[in-house]
């Protein structure tokens, strides 16, 4: 009867031997099969991030363009560029120097194509800095019946204007993109923000 037991025992033994080696093989297996899961998803989302990464890139100016328009209506013309400066320090930009070749391009507009303005003005605008730029010019031309600090200011808020619109036609067309490609561009900027894993 002994014996009997003992091959009982070893009977039950093997079966949960068996067993536990089925098991372990279904684990391997799911697993296996989970990685292969993973890699494709990951993929997948890679293909996604990648379709929204202009689309994200643009937002980001976009944000950016309007908080720098914000500091360019809100401030006094000579306090622009340090505002500028201080508001944006991670930006490596010159400010003071683009804040001029903005008014130079926008002065140069309005004397050779619209001829509302003086040759001379320009020829002033180019010769001094941004910070005493209308100060300059008033005292150059007494008798101008405009406003230079406002005529700059309103040169500079339109070319914000437009650097903003065109970055939201480019989110627009990105937009479109990502429809085309059959997703949801919310759908898309959450799976691009976990697989860049940004919260």
């Amino acid at each position: 009867m002994a014996d009997k037991e003992t091959k009982r025992y070893m009977e039950l033994q093997m079966e949960e031997m068996k067993s536990f080696h089925a098991e372990n093989e279904d684990d391997a297996e799911k697993k296996e099969s989970a990685a292969k899961k993973n890699k494709s998803i990951n993929e997948k989302e890679a293909e996604i991030a990648e379709l929204y990464e202009d689309l994200a890139e643009y937002e980001e100016d976009l944000e950016c363009f309007e908080n720098e328009l914000e500091v360019v209506k809100t401030n006094e013309l000579k306090d622009i560029g340090p505002s500028l400066t201080q508001n944006f320090p991670d930006e490596e930009r010159d400010y003071e120097a683009e804040l001029k070749t903005v008014v130079e391009a926008g002065w140069r507009h309005m004397v050779e194509t619209l001829n509302t303005h003086p040759k001379e003005q320009l020829e002033l605008i180019e010769k001094c800095d941004f910070a005493d730029m209308a100060e300059k010019l008033t005292d150059a031309f007494p008798d101008y019946s405009g406003n230079f600090e406002t005529e700059i200011k309103e040169v500079l808020v339109k070319r914000w204007e437009i650097l903003i619109a065109i970055k939201k036609e480019h989110i627009k067309e990105e937009i479109a993109e990502i429809k085309t490609a059959g997703l949801k561009p919310h759908y898309a900027k959450r799976v691009y923000k976990r697989y860049h894993g940004i919260e």
